[in-house]
């Protein structure tokens, strides 16, 4: 049995990539493809790791939901003992539609409304992480109107370079997340005096996918300081939130370890008896799920070899998008000594941006074959998007030898009733000039009754 690098819960056995018990070949052919499946196993495995790494500093594991906002994934990591780390009112409607309790919840991000404050603030909510003088104000006066006591961190810009993508990178003095250091002192004596707030601590994320953990190391010094800082000028400081961000390996290369990251932790930031939230994502999900599709056609053009997919830039958009590559395999195990040919692996949108991988080195295949692109737990259907009309696809979690469809593919007549034509165009449009509807589709399935 021979597992795949950074998942052995995904693994070759008689020949057929299987996902714990379950053969992938006999899930697609059920669900049909494209879709993506994950594994609870995978989920207990890299949560279980992360936690133990964490023991001894009476962790707040709050785990953060932009990774892979599916009800099914977040209620088991909440079965874990996870809370939430949210950063829209959906995402709090989310967390508790999947029974996190409110009390494990951190609302966070640069831009939240009043309406999301206040829908917060009723949920109770353990912590709303403020990331600008302007927005205590905001909190500050939602929290007086509906006489409760926020409980509050402040977000500190360390001006930290993650060394990660541009994209998201978010602890440098240029991006919009966060109090530059030099206010926060200011801030938190504000903060104070503001009423129906409870100022807690302070709170930092410097970026995502860091595969290299000394910046967290900067910007923890950083924070420990501003506490000591705090601390002397008369203040509480309860608890610390380090935010999230550490980084996967998506190839054959080592990831970071929790282990490590733990003893950073420890020597930044272990020795100031404070409550410790972290905010991991992609660490615990994004390796615990594979996007299955299978190949449309092999095309072969003058200078290169194309293996077009069912699956597209809109199912997963990390390739066109950070430029990210990931691991692809195929589904039936090719044999040992299988020649390998590079092939440009594409999707079928109309954007030479719909590319999975260049030059990548597979087996031969044809139509109807499965591949399997790896590491796809995190920010794959969470950012998929219905482009070109097309349909978004389903998601599957598997435990042992079971599986759920945990959300279906919609469909298309679905898709089209989120339309609605406004009968103004019908009537300045004549009968005549209206293109023929086919017998599957009626101009009253792209309208709703608005009244």
């Amino acid at each position: 049995m021979t597992a795949l690098a950074n998942s052995p819960e995904f693994h070759y056995q008689d020949g057929q990539l299987h996902v714990e018990a379950l053969a992938l070949a006999a899930i697609a052919q059920e669900v049909g493809t494209p879709f993506y499946c994950y594994s609870s196993a995978a989920i207990r495995r890299t949560y279980d790791n992360f936690a133990s790494a964490l023991r001894g500093l009476d962790p707040h594991i709050a785990y953060a939901m932009k990774a892979n906002g599916n009800l099914a994934v977040i209620a088991t990591f909440a079965g874990l003992g996870a809370g939430a780390d949210v950063v829209s009112e959906g995402e709090v409607r989310r967390a508790l539609a999947a029974g996190v309790p409110p009390a494990k919840i951190v609302f966070s991000g640069v831009g939240k409304t009043e309406a999301e404050l206040e829908m917060a603030l009723q949920a109770g909510v353990l912590l709303i992480n403020v990331e600008s003088e302007v927005e205590l104000d905001t909190l500050s006066a939602v929290a007086v109107r509906l006489g409760v006591s926020a409980r509050v961190a402040l977000r500190v810009n360390p001006d930290v370079d993650p060394n990660t993508h541009a994209k998201i990178s978010t602890g440098r003095k240029e991006n919009k997340f966060g109090i530059d250091t030099g206010r926060i002192m200011a801030a938190f004596a504000r903060a104070v005096d503001l009423p129906g707030m409870e100022i807690d601590g302070l709170a930092i994320h410097i970026g995502s996918q860091l595969t290299d953990i000394e910046p967290f190391r900067r910007a923890f010094t950083i924070l420990a300081t501003l506490v000591r800082e705090l601390r002397g000028a008369g203040h509480t400081v309860r608890r610390l939130d380090l935010g999230g961000g550490l980084g996967i390996a998506y190839g054959d290369e080592p990831g970071p370890s929790a282990g490590g990251y733990a003893e950073l932790v420890r020597q930044t930031v272990g020795d100031l008896d404070c409550q410790l939230t972290f905010e991991p994502g992609r660490a615990l999900i994004g390796n615990a799920g594979v996007l299955v599709t299978a190949v449309i056609l092999v095309k072969d053009s003058a200078s290169r070899r194309f293996i077009v997919l069912d699956s597209a830039m809109n199912d997963l958009t990390r390739p066109s998008l950070y430029s990210a590559e990931h691991a692809i395999v195929a589904v039936a195990e090719p044999a040992a000594d299988a020649p390998l040919h590079p092939f440009d692996i594409v999707g079928p949108i109309c954007e030479t941006g719909d590319t999975f991988a260049t030059g990548r080195s597979l087996a031969p295949v044809r139509a109807g074959d499965l591949l399997a692109i790896c590491s796809a737990g995190a920010y794959g259907a969470v950012m998929a998007s219905s482009y070109n009309a097309r349909l978004l696809i389903p998601e599957v979690l598997v435990d042992d030898g079971d599986f759920a469809v945990v959300r279906r593919r919609p469909t298309f007549d679905e898709m089209l009733d989120q339309d609605y034509i406004p009968d103004w165009i019908e009537k300045r449009e004549s009968s005549e000039n209206r293109a023929p509807v086919g017998p599957d589709v009626s101009a009253k399935s792209a309208r709703r009754d608005r009244g």
